[in-house]
């Protein structure tokens, strides 16, 4: 499949016409027992959702049918109605990666920005780039978002920091000036290699739960403080530990490498969690991150294992939570 909006300049109106038919409103809300506010369980969309040929997916984040997926070859947001399995560009990237995604009520999608050591917010209905914040110049690698609270919190994977956009009344954006670099504490050790990965609310969305690949340790960070305390999982090792995502008291886990996402019932402070069950699926090939759509949970397949090429294909797969 080709990337669809190929030489697109995203032009409002021209970005609005194209997608009128093929995708969802973004405002439109997914509801409880399953189904997305139309009577639809989602059980007859696309199982396995097709992406554009060399995209290399990472990050996903739903509103309503409709998915965005950032690519880790040029940064370009793909959008795609999960009823039709029809997608198409509407933010082009910075020719940087995309890595983790957020989207929040406003649709506005929070992207974290890789090696770029940077993060920017972008109106998905127009594809325009609301702010870019720059983080550092040093080496790193910006991966997850997640929202704690009225802050937007990055994970570094190089660096034992994590970043904070603290949003103003009604969500307004900051200026650069208001950017919070939090160094880690506590049980926190920096490590060779990649580092914190993923991130998520705790259940009672206090603090900051995020796992460390190199370690397979999940940790609960205190955001005023920085200070890190390991979660006990009952001896669980998160050995591939990426995407995180908090449903009430249930973390779902992907272990990216390892082709499954580990279910764990936490406590309601986020301290402490069971095992509940492992999720895994035949056509899994190195999920990364994690989205909700009903009763269903969708994983884009980055295919780390396989050499990218402008021709390698790639998908997202949907699953039973």
């Amino acid at each position: 499949m080709t990337k669809l909006g190929i030489g697109l300049k995203m032009a409002t109106l021209t970005l609005a016409t194209a997608l009128t038919t093929t995708l969802a409103p973004a405002g439109a809300q997914a509801h409880g027992g399953g189904h997305d506010g139309h009577g639809n369980s989602g059980k007859n969309f696309p199982a396995v959702v097709q992406l554009p040929n060399g995209f290399r997916p990472e990050g996903i984040a739903i509103r309503g049918k409709t998915a965005y997926f950032g690519s880790l070859a040029d940064g370009d947001i793909h959008a795609v109605n999960l009823r039709t399995g029809k997608g198409a560009v509407v933010s082009q990237g910075p020719g940087t990666p995309s890595v983790g995604l957020k989207i929040d009520k406003r649709d506005r999608l929070f992207v974290a920005g890789g090696p770029a050591g940077n993060a920017r917010v972008v109106d998905v209905r127009t594809g325009a780039i609301l702010k870019t914040y720059q983080f550092t110049t040093g080496a790193s690698f910006i991966n997850d978002v997640a929202f704690v609270g009225r802050t937007a919190w990055f994970t570094d994977s190089s660096n034992p920091v994590l970043y904070g956009v603290p949003l103003g009344r009604h969500g307004t954006l900051p200026d650069a000036s208001a950017v919070i670099t939090l160094p880690l504490t506590g049980d926190y050790v920096h490590q060779a290699g990649f580092n914190l990965n993923g991130i998520t609310p705790t259940p009672d969305g206090r603090a900051i739960l995020a796992v460390q690949t190199s370690t397979g340790l999940l940790f609960r960070i205190d955001p005023k403080t920085g200070i890190a305390k390991t979660v006990d999982l009952g001896g669980y090792a998160l050995t591939n530990g990426d995407g995180l995502l908090t449903l009430d008291r249930t973390l779902y886990v992907v272990q990216n490498q390892s082709n499954l996402v580990a279910v764990f019932r936490l406590n309601h402070r986020g301290t402490s969690g069971v095992l509940e069950k492992t999720l895994t699926n035949p056509d899994f090939d190195v999920p990364t991150t994690i989205a909700k759509f009903g009763r269903w949970l969708y994983l884009p397949n980055a295919r780390f294992s396989t050499t990218p090429t402008p021709d390698t294909t790639y998908t997202a797969v949907r699953v039973r939570r």
